[in-house]
Order: structure tokens, then sequence, then C-alpha cells
């Protein structure tokens, strides 16, 4: 195989592998009580929080904020609960998890 074929292939395998690490640290945090990919439950869906968030390089930061604090009134009367519980390096690798989605 060519390099760039080779460069291609561990991109795709390291992006897949970030994929399934932020949805199994979504689950293991419990967030998928209130949240799912692609439709609303309790909170948004979290294409919809990609959408919402798209272009905005600070995102990722506000809603590491969001998870660790909690919240309201961004998508409704609902209150997020805080997660303090939640390692910082986790909640990063759901955030780019999340930010990736395309609606």
């Amino acid at each position: 195989l060519s390099s760039r074929v080779r460069t291609a292939a561990t991109l795709a395998a390291g992006a897949a592998q970030a994929s399934a690490d932020g949805q199994a640290r979504l689950q293991k945090s419990g967030c998928t009580a209130c949240h799912s990919e692609d439709k609303k439950l309790v909170g948004p869906a979290y294409k919809d929080v990609a959408v919402k968030y798209k272009g905005d390089a600070a995102a990722a930061g506000k809603l590491a904020e969001k998870v660790k604090k909690g919240g309201s009134g961004v998508w409704g009367p609902v209150p997020m609960p805080p997660n303090a519980n939640v390692k910082d390096d986790d909640i990063k690798t759901m955030i780019a998890y999340v930010m990736a989605l395309k609606k």
C-alpha cells in the first residue's frame, strides 16, 4: 500500500476509535439516560447540540462547563444536573464526539 493509503486508513481507524470512545464514555457517565444521538429525550439530541454550536470556537469550553456544573434554559425548562464526578478527559472525549456528529 502507498503511504497515502496507509495514512488515510490510519486516520479513519483513529476517528472510528475516537467515536467509539466518545459513545462509550457517554453511556458510562449516564448521559444516555437523558440524551440520544438523533432525537430529543429529556435533553436535546447530540446532533442538535452539534448544529447549535457548529463554528463556535468556544463551544468545547462552554459545553464542558455545562456538563460539570449543570444548567437550564438553553434547551427548555428541564435542568441538566451537574456531573462534577465525570473526569475532565472523559468530558473532552464526549464533547469531541458530539461536535463531530452531522445532522
